[in-house]
Protein backbone atom coordinates (compact mmCIF):
# COMPACT_ATOMS: atom_id res chain seq x y z
CA UNK A 1 0.00 0.00 0.00
CA UNK A 2 3.06 2.25 0.11
CA UNK A 3 2.83 2.62 -3.74
CA UNK A 4 -0.89 3.18 -4.02
CA UNK A 5 -0.53 5.26 -7.22
CA UNK A 6 1.96 7.50 -9.11
CA UNK A 7 0.07 10.00 -11.16
CA UNK A 8 -2.56 8.93 -13.71
CA UNK A 9 -0.51 5.88 -14.78
CA UNK A 10 -0.03 4.39 -11.31
CA UNK A 11 -0.75 0.68 -10.93
CA UNK A 12 -4.00 0.17 -8.84
CA UNK A 13 -4.86 -2.94 -6.84
CA UNK A 14 -7.83 -4.81 -8.42
CA UNK A 15 -11.12 -3.85 -6.66
CA UNK A 16 -12.00 -7.41 -5.68
CA UNK A 17 -8.76 -7.60 -3.66
CA UNK A 18 -9.09 -4.25 -1.90
CA UNK A 19 -10.81 -4.26 1.53
CA UNK A 20 -14.11 -2.44 1.51
CA UNK A 21 -12.85 0.31 3.80
CA UNK A 22 -9.88 1.01 1.44
CA UNK A 23 -12.20 1.10 -1.61
CA UNK A 24 -14.42 3.71 -0.01
CA UNK A 25 -11.39 5.92 0.77
CA UNK A 26 -10.05 5.49 -2.75
CA UNK A 27 -13.33 6.58 -4.29
CA UNK A 28 -13.41 9.74 -2.25
CA UNK A 29 -9.76 10.55 -3.14
CA UNK A 30 -9.99 10.20 -6.90
CA UNK A 31 -13.38 10.69 -8.51
CA UNK A 32 -11.99 10.09 -11.99
CA UNK A 33 -11.72 6.36 -11.20
CA UNK A 34 -15.06 5.99 -9.33
CA UNK A 35 -16.83 3.92 -11.94
CA UNK A 36 -13.98 1.45 -12.18
CA UNK A 37 -13.08 1.09 -8.45
CA UNK A 38 -16.48 1.18 -6.73
CA UNK A 39 -18.09 -1.88 -8.26
CA UNK A 40 -17.46 -5.57 -7.82
CA UNK A 41 -16.45 -7.35 -11.00
CA UNK A 42 -19.52 -8.83 -12.70
CA UNK A 43 -18.16 -12.34 -12.41
CA UNK A 44 -18.40 -12.05 -8.59
CA UNK A 45 -21.87 -10.46 -8.36
CA UNK A 46 -25.27 -12.20 -8.58
CA UNK A 47 -27.24 -11.78 -11.79
CA UNK A 48 -29.77 -9.43 -10.18
CA UNK A 49 -26.93 -7.40 -8.72
CA UNK A 50 -25.16 -7.18 -12.13
CA UNK A 51 -28.25 -5.83 -13.84
CA UNK A 52 -28.74 -3.33 -11.04
CA UNK A 53 -25.05 -2.36 -11.22
CA UNK A 54 -25.24 -1.67 -14.95
CA UNK A 55 -28.24 0.57 -14.43
CA UNK A 56 -26.35 2.45 -11.71
CA UNK A 57 -23.29 2.97 -13.93
CA UNK A 58 -25.45 4.35 -16.74
CA UNK A 59 -26.99 6.84 -14.31
CA UNK A 60 -23.63 7.96 -12.99
CA UNK A 61 -22.24 8.37 -16.52
CA UNK A 62 -24.95 10.87 -17.39
CA UNK A 63 -24.41 13.00 -14.26
CA UNK A 64 -21.95 15.90 -13.94
CA UNK A 65 -18.30 15.18 -13.02
CA UNK A 66 -18.45 17.40 -9.94
CA UNK A 67 -21.38 15.51 -8.37
CA UNK A 68 -19.96 12.88 -6.14
CA UNK A 69 -22.55 10.41 -4.69
CA UNK A 70 -21.65 8.02 -1.93
CA UNK A 71 -22.77 4.54 -2.99
CA UNK A 72 -22.73 1.28 -1.07
CA UNK A 73 -21.06 -1.54 -3.03
CA UNK A 74 -23.47 -3.88 -4.82
CA UNK A 75 -22.15 -6.87 -2.88
CA UNK A 76 -23.74 -5.42 0.27
CA UNK A 77 -27.17 -4.59 -1.21
CA UNK A 78 -30.05 -7.00 -0.47
CA UNK A 79 -31.24 -9.03 -3.39
CA UNK A 80 -34.62 -7.69 -4.57
CA UNK A 81 -36.90 -9.95 -6.57
CA UNK A 82 -37.52 -8.86 -10.09
CA UNK A 83 -41.01 -7.91 -11.34
CA UNK A 84 -41.24 -11.10 -13.38
CA UNK A 85 -40.34 -13.13 -10.26
CA UNK A 86 -43.12 -11.47 -8.28
CA UNK A 87 -45.66 -12.20 -11.02
CA UNK A 88 -44.51 -15.81 -11.14
CA UNK A 89 -44.91 -16.12 -7.36
CA UNK A 90 -48.43 -14.71 -7.53
CA UNK A 91 -49.39 -17.09 -10.34
CA UNK A 92 -48.01 -20.10 -8.49
CA UNK A 93 -49.98 -19.31 -5.30
CA UNK A 94 -53.19 -21.30 -5.45
CA UNK A 95 -54.70 -20.06 -2.20
CA UNK A 96 -54.83 -17.13 0.16
CA UNK A 97 -52.34 -18.90 2.43
CA UNK A 98 -49.73 -18.85 -0.38
CA UNK A 99 -50.44 -15.15 -0.89
CA UNK A 100 -49.69 -14.52 2.76
CA UNK A 101 -46.51 -16.55 2.45
CA UNK A 102 -45.48 -14.45 -0.55
CA UNK A 103 -45.96 -11.26 1.47
CA UNK A 104 -43.89 -12.70 4.26
CA UNK A 105 -41.18 -13.71 1.77
CA UNK A 106 -41.12 -10.15 0.46
CA UNK A 107 -40.70 -8.95 4.03
CA UNK A 108 -37.70 -11.26 4.45
CA UNK A 109 -36.10 -9.99 1.22
CA UNK A 110 -36.79 -6.26 1.54
CA UNK A 111 -36.85 -5.79 5.30
CA UNK A 112 -40.19 -3.99 4.99
CA UNK A 113 -43.27 -4.76 7.13
CA UNK A 114 -46.02 -6.90 5.57
CA UNK A 115 -49.14 -5.15 4.37
CA UNK A 116 -51.98 -4.75 6.89
CA UNK A 117 -54.24 -6.95 4.73
CA UNK A 118 -51.79 -9.85 4.96
CA UNK A 119 -51.48 -9.42 8.71
CA UNK A 120 -55.27 -9.33 9.08
CA UNK A 121 -55.61 -12.44 6.95
CA UNK A 122 -53.08 -14.27 9.12
CA UNK A 123 -54.93 -13.16 12.27
CA UNK A 124 -58.31 -14.29 10.95
CA UNK A 125 -56.94 -17.63 9.82
CA UNK A 126 -55.19 -18.16 13.15
CA UNK A 127 -58.37 -17.33 15.07
CA UNK A 128 -60.41 -19.60 12.80
CA UNK A 129 -58.05 -22.48 13.45
CA UNK A 130 -58.42 -21.99 17.21
CA UNK A 131 -62.21 -21.84 16.90
CA UNK A 132 -62.24 -24.99 14.81
CA UNK A 133 -60.06 -26.83 17.33
CA UNK A 134 -62.36 -25.71 20.15
CA UNK A 135 -65.44 -26.82 18.17
CA UNK A 136 -63.88 -30.21 17.45
CA UNK A 137 -63.06 -30.61 21.15
CA UNK A 138 -66.66 -29.81 22.20
CA UNK A 139 -68.07 -32.20 19.59
CA UNK A 140 -65.72 -34.95 20.69
CA UNK A 141 -66.78 -34.53 24.31
CA UNK A 142 -70.47 -34.55 23.34
CA UNK A 143 -69.97 -37.61 21.15
CA UNK A 144 -68.17 -39.52 23.89
CA UNK A 145 -70.84 -38.59 26.46
CA UNK A 146 -73.60 -39.73 24.13
CA UNK A 147 -71.76 -42.96 23.42
CA UNK A 148 -71.43 -43.69 27.15
CA UNK A 149 -75.16 -43.01 27.67
CA UNK A 150 -76.12 -45.26 24.77
CA UNK A 151 -73.94 -48.06 26.07
CA UNK A 152 -75.44 -47.67 29.55
CA UNK A 153 -78.97 -47.71 28.12
CA UNK A 154 -78.26 -50.75 26.00
CA UNK A 155 -76.70 -52.54 28.94
CA UNK A 156 -79.60 -51.58 31.20
CA UNK A 157 -82.11 -52.65 28.56
CA UNK A 158 -80.30 -55.94 28.07
CA UNK A 159 -80.29 -56.66 31.81
CA UNK A 160 -83.96 -55.66 32.16
CA UNK A 161 -84.90 -57.78 29.16
CA UNK A 162 -83.15 -60.83 30.63
CA UNK A 163 -84.69 -60.22 34.05
CA UNK A 164 -88.25 -60.03 32.67
CA UNK A 165 -87.75 -62.90 30.26
CA UNK A 166 -86.28 -65.04 33.04
CA UNK A 167 -89.31 -64.47 35.29
CA UNK A 168 -91.92 -65.28 32.65
CA UNK A 169 -93.78 -68.51 33.33
CA UNK A 170 -93.85 -70.04 29.86
CA UNK A 171 -95.71 -73.13 28.72
CA UNK A 172 -97.20 -74.68 25.58
CA UNK A 173 -100.39 -72.99 24.45
CA UNK A 174 -100.23 -72.57 20.70
CA UNK A 175 -101.65 -74.73 17.92
CA UNK A 176 -100.33 -75.44 14.43
CA UNK A 177 -102.97 -73.30 12.70
CA UNK A 178 -101.64 -71.19 9.83
CA UNK A 179 -101.19 -67.48 10.40
CA UNK A 180 -103.96 -65.04 9.52
CA UNK A 181 -104.10 -61.25 9.04
CA UNK A 182 -102.85 -59.04 11.84
CA UNK A 183 -101.72 -60.26 15.27
CA UNK A 184 -104.08 -61.78 17.84
CA UNK A 185 -103.52 -62.34 21.56
CA UNK A 186 -105.67 -64.48 23.81
CA UNK A 187 -105.93 -62.85 27.24
CA UNK A 188 -107.30 -65.04 30.01
CA UNK A 189 -108.24 -64.56 33.64
CA UNK A 190 -108.32 -67.78 35.64
CA UNK A 191 -109.85 -68.42 39.01
CA UNK A 192 -107.84 -71.17 40.64
CA UNK A 193 -110.01 -72.20 43.57
CA UNK A 194 -109.53 -74.68 46.37
CA UNK A 195 -112.08 -77.44 46.77
CA UNK A 196 -115.45 -76.26 48.11
CA UNK A 197 -114.86 -72.60 47.35
CA UNK A 198 -117.72 -71.34 45.19
CA UNK A 199 -116.97 -67.64 45.54
CA UNK A 200 -118.33 -65.89 42.52
CA UNK A 201 -119.67 -69.17 41.07
CA UNK A 202 -122.87 -71.16 40.93
CA UNK A 203 -123.97 -74.47 42.38
CA UNK A 204 -123.31 -76.25 39.09
CA UNK A 205 -119.59 -75.42 39.22
CA UNK A 206 -117.27 -78.07 40.55
CA UNK A 207 -114.03 -77.60 42.39
CA UNK A 208 -110.93 -76.63 40.42
CA UNK A 209 -110.07 -73.60 38.30
CA UNK A 210 -112.08 -71.94 35.55
CA UNK A 211 -111.13 -69.59 32.78
CA UNK A 212 -113.69 -66.95 33.71
CA UNK A 213 -112.24 -64.14 31.59
CA UNK A 214 -111.67 -64.70 27.86
CA UNK A 215 -110.62 -61.77 25.69
CA UNK A 216 -109.35 -61.74 22.11
CA UNK A 217 -107.09 -58.78 21.38
CA UNK A 218 -106.38 -58.15 17.69
CA UNK A 219 -104.06 -55.64 16.10
CA UNK A 220 -104.37 -55.42 12.28
CA UNK A 221 -101.62 -54.10 10.05
CA UNK A 222 -103.82 -51.08 9.33
CA UNK A 223 -106.96 -49.98 11.13
CA UNK A 224 -108.27 -49.97 14.72
CA UNK A 225 -107.26 -52.53 17.31
CA UNK A 226 -110.05 -54.55 18.91
CA UNK A 227 -110.81 -56.22 22.25
CA UNK A 228 -113.67 -58.72 22.16
CA UNK A 229 -115.06 -60.78 25.04
CA UNK A 230 -116.16 -64.38 24.70
CA UNK A 231 -118.70 -65.35 27.40
CA UNK A 232 -117.41 -67.88 29.89
CA UNK A 233 -120.64 -69.91 29.45
CA UNK A 234 -120.28 -70.21 25.67
CA UNK A 235 -121.25 -73.73 24.58
CA UNK A 236 -118.61 -75.83 22.81
CA UNK A 237 -118.42 -79.46 21.75
CA UNK A 238 -115.28 -81.59 22.11
CA UNK A 239 -115.34 -85.25 21.07
CA UNK A 240 -119.14 -85.07 20.93
CA UNK A 241 -119.21 -83.83 24.51
CA UNK A 242 -120.80 -80.46 25.31
CA UNK A 243 -119.34 -78.17 27.92
CA UNK A 244 -118.88 -74.52 28.75
CA UNK A 245 -115.76 -72.99 27.31
CA UNK A 246 -114.42 -71.93 30.72
CA UNK A 247 -113.92 -75.61 31.67
CA UNK A 248 -112.02 -76.68 28.55
CA UNK A 249 -108.53 -75.86 29.86
CA UNK A 250 -109.05 -77.84 33.05
CA UNK A 251 -110.33 -81.00 31.36
CA UNK A 252 -108.65 -80.93 27.95
CA UNK A 253 -105.63 -78.73 28.42
CA UNK A 254 -104.43 -75.29 27.37
CA UNK A 255 -103.85 -76.08 23.69
CA UNK A 256 -107.40 -77.35 23.33
CA UNK A 257 -108.75 -74.10 24.77
CA UNK A 258 -106.77 -72.10 22.21
CA UNK A 259 -108.08 -74.37 19.45
CA UNK A 260 -111.67 -73.70 20.51
CA UNK A 261 -111.04 -69.94 20.42
CA UNK A 262 -109.55 -70.26 16.93
CA UNK A 263 -112.65 -72.12 15.73
CA UNK A 264 -114.92 -69.37 17.06
CA UNK A 265 -112.88 -66.49 15.62
CA UNK A 266 -111.27 -68.05 12.55
CA UNK A 267 -108.02 -66.35 13.59
CA UNK A 268 -104.61 -67.73 14.42
CA UNK A 269 -103.82 -67.00 18.08
CA UNK A 270 -100.21 -65.81 18.03
CA UNK A 271 -99.73 -65.32 21.79
CA UNK A 272 -101.42 -66.15 25.08
CA UNK A 273 -101.29 -64.36 28.44
CA UNK A 274 -103.16 -65.77 31.45
CA UNK A 275 -103.48 -63.84 34.71
CA UNK A 276 -104.66 -65.39 37.94
CA UNK A 277 -107.37 -63.46 39.74
CA UNK A 278 -105.28 -63.40 42.89
CA UNK A 279 -102.51 -61.84 40.84
CA UNK A 280 -104.88 -59.18 39.51
CA UNK A 281 -105.53 -58.07 43.10
CA UNK A 282 -101.78 -57.75 43.77
CA UNK A 283 -101.18 -55.80 40.56
CA UNK A 284 -103.90 -53.25 41.40
CA UNK A 285 -102.50 -52.79 44.89
CA UNK A 286 -98.98 -52.31 43.49
CA UNK A 287 -100.38 -49.56 41.25
CA UNK A 288 -101.96 -47.82 44.22
CA UNK A 289 -105.50 -48.49 43.00
CA UNK A 290 -107.30 -47.91 39.70
CA UNK A 291 -110.22 -45.71 38.66
CA UNK A 292 -113.45 -47.69 37.99
CA UNK A 293 -116.99 -46.57 37.14
CA UNK A 294 -120.35 -48.33 37.55
CA UNK A 295 -123.73 -46.63 37.55
CA UNK A 296 -125.44 -49.07 39.96
CA UNK A 297 -125.28 -49.30 43.75
CA UNK A 298 -124.38 -52.90 44.60
CA UNK A 299 -124.13 -55.09 47.70
CA UNK A 300 -123.36 -58.59 46.42
CA UNK A 301 -122.61 -61.34 48.97
CA UNK A 302 -121.36 -63.76 46.31
CA UNK A 303 -118.55 -61.59 44.99
CA UNK A 304 -118.20 -59.42 48.11
CA UNK A 305 -118.68 -56.22 46.12
CA UNK A 306 -120.11 -53.21 47.94
CA UNK A 307 -120.32 -50.36 45.48
CA UNK A 308 -121.97 -46.97 45.45
CA UNK A 309 -123.05 -45.75 42.01
CA UNK A 310 -120.44 -43.57 40.38
CA UNK A 311 -116.68 -43.57 39.84
CA UNK A 312 -114.22 -44.49 42.58
CA UNK A 313 -110.59 -45.43 43.10
CA UNK A 314 -110.67 -49.17 43.76
CA UNK A 315 -108.04 -51.17 45.60
CA UNK A 316 -107.10 -54.72 44.62
CA UNK A 317 -109.85 -56.48 46.57
CA UNK A 318 -112.56 -54.17 45.24
CA UNK A 319 -111.28 -54.48 41.66
CA UNK A 320 -111.36 -58.28 41.94
CA UNK A 321 -114.93 -58.28 43.28
CA UNK A 322 -115.87 -55.76 40.59
CA UNK A 323 -114.61 -58.24 37.96
CA UNK A 324 -116.40 -61.23 39.48
CA UNK A 325 -119.81 -59.82 40.30
CA UNK A 326 -122.67 -60.90 38.04
CA UNK A 327 -125.71 -61.85 40.15
CA UNK A 328 -126.43 -58.27 41.11
CA UNK A 329 -125.95 -57.18 37.50
CA UNK A 330 -129.09 -57.03 35.37
CA UNK A 331 -127.02 -58.10 32.34
CA UNK A 332 -125.58 -61.10 34.16
CA UNK A 333 -122.41 -62.58 32.68
CA UNK A 334 -122.45 -60.10 29.78
CA UNK A 335 -122.33 -57.19 32.19
CA UNK A 336 -119.53 -58.88 34.06
CA UNK A 337 -117.53 -59.29 30.83
CA UNK A 338 -117.88 -55.55 30.19
CA UNK A 339 -116.60 -54.74 33.70
CA UNK A 340 -113.70 -57.15 33.27
CA UNK A 341 -112.66 -55.27 30.14
CA UNK A 342 -112.89 -52.04 32.13
CA UNK A 343 -110.68 -53.41 34.92
CA UNK A 344 -107.95 -54.65 32.56
CA UNK A 345 -108.10 -51.42 30.55
CA UNK A 346 -107.70 -49.40 33.78
CA UNK A 347 -104.70 -51.54 34.78
CA UNK A 348 -103.05 -51.02 31.38
CA UNK A 349 -103.71 -47.28 31.48
CA UNK A 350 -102.26 -46.87 34.96
CA UNK A 351 -99.28 -49.12 34.17
CA UNK A 352 -98.37 -47.07 31.07
CA UNK A 353 -98.88 -43.69 32.75
CA UNK A 354 -95.96 -41.31 33.31
CA UNK A 355 -96.50 -41.46 37.10
CA UNK A 356 -95.86 -45.21 37.04
CA UNK A 357 -93.10 -45.37 34.44
CA UNK A 358 -91.08 -42.64 36.18
CA UNK A 359 -91.46 -44.14 39.66
CA UNK A 360 -88.84 -46.88 39.96
CA UNK A 361 -90.30 -48.31 43.16
CA UNK A 362 -93.85 -48.52 41.79
CA UNK A 363 -92.64 -49.90 38.48
CA UNK A 364 -90.63 -52.60 40.25
CA UNK A 365 -93.60 -53.60 42.43
CA UNK A 366 -95.98 -53.76 39.47
CA UNK A 367 -93.51 -55.78 37.40
CA UNK A 368 -92.98 -58.31 40.19
CA UNK A 369 -96.71 -58.65 40.92
CA UNK A 370 -97.56 -59.07 37.24
CA UNK A 371 -94.81 -61.55 36.42
CA UNK A 372 -95.63 -63.66 39.48
CA UNK A 373 -99.24 -64.05 38.36
CA UNK A 374 -98.69 -64.29 34.61
CA UNK A 375 -98.46 -67.38 32.43
CA UNK A 376 -97.59 -67.00 28.74
CA UNK A 377 -96.91 -69.10 25.66
CA UNK A 378 -93.40 -70.31 24.89
CA UNK A 379 -92.77 -67.66 22.18
CA UNK A 380 -93.72 -64.61 24.25
CA UNK A 381 -90.92 -62.25 25.31
CA UNK A 382 -90.75 -58.74 26.83
CA UNK A 383 -91.25 -57.16 23.41
CA UNK A 384 -94.41 -59.21 22.91
CA UNK A 385 -95.80 -58.01 26.23
CA UNK A 386 -95.09 -54.37 25.38
CA UNK A 387 -96.82 -54.75 22.00
CA UNK A 388 -99.79 -56.39 23.71
CA UNK A 389 -100.07 -53.60 26.28
CA UNK A 390 -99.99 -50.91 23.58
CA UNK A 391 -102.56 -52.75 21.46
CA UNK A 392 -104.78 -53.16 24.54
CA UNK A 393 -104.56 -49.44 25.25
CA UNK A 394 -105.53 -48.60 21.66
CA UNK A 395 -108.39 -51.10 21.58
CA UNK A 396 -109.94 -49.84 24.83
CA UNK A 397 -109.72 -46.20 23.74
CA UNK A 398 -112.22 -44.15 21.75
CA UNK A 399 -110.61 -45.12 18.44
CA UNK A 400 -110.72 -48.87 19.13
CA UNK A 401 -113.32 -51.62 18.75
CA UNK A 402 -114.67 -53.37 21.84
CA UNK A 403 -117.62 -55.51 22.83
CA UNK A 404 -118.65 -59.13 22.82
CA UNK A 405 -119.29 -61.86 20.27
CA UNK A 406 -122.68 -62.51 18.67
CA UNK A 407 -125.05 -65.21 19.98
CA UNK A 408 -128.39 -66.64 19.03
CA UNK A 409 -129.54 -67.73 22.50
CA UNK A 410 -128.04 -66.41 25.76
CA UNK A 411 -129.87 -69.02 27.88
CA UNK A 412 -129.54 -72.24 25.94
CA UNK A 413 -130.03 -75.23 28.21
CA UNK A 414 -128.11 -78.49 27.77
CA UNK A 415 -128.53 -81.52 30.03
CA UNK A 416 -125.49 -82.02 32.21
CA UNK A 417 -124.21 -78.55 31.32
CA UNK A 418 -126.95 -76.17 32.36
CA UNK A 419 -127.68 -72.72 30.99
CA UNK A 420 -125.25 -71.83 28.21
CA UNK A 421 -124.69 -69.21 25.54
CA UNK A 422 -125.27 -70.46 22.02
CA UNK A 423 -122.99 -68.50 19.73
CA UNK A 424 -123.72 -67.23 16.19
CA UNK A 425 -120.81 -68.85 14.36
CA UNK A 426 -121.34 -67.18 10.97
CA UNK A 427 -121.59 -63.64 12.32
CA UNK A 428 -118.58 -64.14 14.59
CA UNK A 429 -116.37 -65.41 11.75
CA UNK A 430 -117.33 -62.37 9.66
CA UNK A 431 -116.72 -60.05 12.63
CA UNK A 432 -113.20 -61.29 13.39
CA UNK A 433 -112.27 -61.35 9.72
CA UNK A 434 -113.03 -57.64 9.41
CA UNK A 435 -111.26 -56.91 12.71
CA UNK A 436 -108.06 -58.71 11.64
CA UNK A 437 -108.08 -56.92 8.29
CA UNK A 438 -108.67 -53.53 9.94
CA UNK A 439 -111.82 -52.79 7.93
CA UNK A 440 -114.23 -52.58 10.88
CA UNK A 441 -115.08 -49.10 12.11
CA UNK A 442 -114.41 -48.05 15.69
CA UNK A 443 -117.13 -48.56 18.28
CA UNK A 444 -118.92 -51.27 20.22
CA UNK A 445 -119.90 -54.57 18.63
CA UNK A 446 -121.84 -57.73 19.53
CA UNK A 447 -125.41 -58.78 20.19
CA UNK A 448 -125.51 -56.94 23.50
CA UNK A 449 -124.46 -53.71 21.80
CA UNK A 450 -127.13 -54.12 19.11
CA UNK A 451 -129.87 -54.77 21.65
CA UNK A 452 -129.03 -51.80 23.88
Amino acid sequence: MAQAHNGDNAQATPPSFVPSGTRRKHVSADTSHTAQQSSTPPSYAPASARSSSNATRRTHASSSAGSVQSQQPQSFQPNRPSASGQRSARRSSGSSRNAVNAVNAQHNLTGTSPKPQAMAMQSVRGGGAVARKRGHRVRNIAFKTLAVLLVAMLLGGFLLWNWVDGKLNKSDWLTSKASTSGTSWLILGSDERVEGDNTGGTSDEISGYRTDTILVLTKPKHGPSSLISIPRDSLVSIDDTYMKINAVSQFYGQVQLVQEIEEITGLKIEHVAQLKFGGLENVVNALGGIELCYDQTVSDPYSGLNWEAGCHTADGGTALAFSRMRYADAEGDFGRAARQRQVIAAIMKKSLSASTLTNISTLNNVANATLDALSVDSTTNPSTLISMALAFRDASGSSGVSGSVYWTDPDYYVDGVGSSVLLDDAKNLALFKSLSEGTHEAGTVGTLAEES
